[in-house]
């Protein structure tokens, strides 16, 4: 199969890419590569350095599958500069998607979010649930569902709703939960929590990159969205369970967040998937990169501080 991965040089994109290259399958990745490339050469891989918001020169021609991963990811990044997740975010999107179904490609499969529902009282939130989008993040992703699933009498149009993603890739991220706390306790032998009772579903990295192999290999699987998380733990739960491989005091701070959801995946575990990784694999692994030397910490493992650095911010 030929695909066509948009991100592919990101936090997930450079686990996923090797994965699918394994799998036999020919890779086009497009990125601007704003946190570098660690992309191994491949003969079944083009790497294109390329923003797709210049969708024209996105190849297109022959591919069968489109993986959509490219985004500005998370809350604090988005803000920094709306206008640049708006275009990235949605209408990047919509323009790659529309010379999609010109070239008859087959399945698009989308990079959303789990926090596309909002604030919920529900225990576990499914997804038929209303979506109640608050922050910028959230509605960019929110609208990039409706305006790809519009397309979905013209091809197979599969809507991930990611957890939290936890576990080390060579494009490293020390800015979300799992693997700040786990980080946290090993360089300052100290984690600071901020409230901590919120409670939040995760994945580990190499499920979310399974999970989009599933799609590809069951795209006969009905278009629409599908949950994407398996551990609902708290905040101060992850961090104890890091107490519990490092040693290290919790601090606990007052936090304004009280927001707390259980994602349920039911949906997507009918379609055959299964999990193979948790919390503690990922902990497992952050800790023993960290030892061996091989986890350095570099601005670029942190989405906002890097942003700044690349003057991509409102404020710049």
């Amino acid at each position: 199969m030929k695909i066509l991965v948009t991100g592919g040089c990101g936090y997930k994109g450079s686990i996923l890419v090797p994965l699918l290259l394994d799998d036999g399958h020919e890779i086009i990745s497009v990125d601007t590569q704003w946190f570098g490339n660690q992309l191994k050469e491949h003969k079944n891989l083009t790497n294109l350095k390329l923003d797709i918001r210049n969708s024209e020169d996105v190849p297109i021609e022959g591919i069968d599958s489109i993986i959509h991963l490219a985004n500005i990811a998370n809350d604090p990044a988005v803000e920094l500069n709306p206008t640049l997740s708006w275009e990235v975010n949605v209408l990047a999107g919509q323009q790659l998607l529309d010379r999609a179904v010109r070239a008859r490609v087959k399945q698009f499969l989308y990079a959303s979010s789990g926090s596309v529902y909002g604030v919920k009282e529900e225990a576990r939130v499914t997804e038929d649930l209303r979506l109640v989008p608050i922050s910028v993040y959230n509605k960019t992703k929110m609208i990039a569902e409706r305006v790809f699933l519009s397309y979905e009498n013209k091809m197979k149009i599969h809507c991930i709703r990611p957890a939290t993603v936890c576990g080390v890739s060579p494009r490293m991220r020390l800015d979300v939960s799992v693997n700040m706390l786990t980080y946290q306790a090993l360089k300052n032998k100290k984690i600071t929590v901020f409230g901590g009772n919120q409670t939040r579903p995760n994945i580990h990295i190499k499920d979310i990159a399974n999970v989009y192999r599933h799609f590809l290999n069951r795209s006969e699987l009905s278009s629409g969205c599908y949950n994407a998380g398996f551990e609902n733990i708290s905040i101060l739960e992850i961090a104890e369970k890091v107490q519990r491989k490092v040693d290290c005091e919790i601090v606990v701070m007052k936090s304004n967040d009280p927001r707390s959801y259980r994602q349920d995946s039911t949906k997507l575990l009918n379609t055959g998937f299964k999990n193979e990784y948790s919390i503690d694999n990922a902990m497992d692994e952050i800790i023993e990169q960290y030892n061996s030397g091989y986890l350095i910490e570099t601005d670029s493992c942190y989405t906002v501080r890097w942003m700044k650095h690349l003057n991509l911010s409102c404020e710049t």
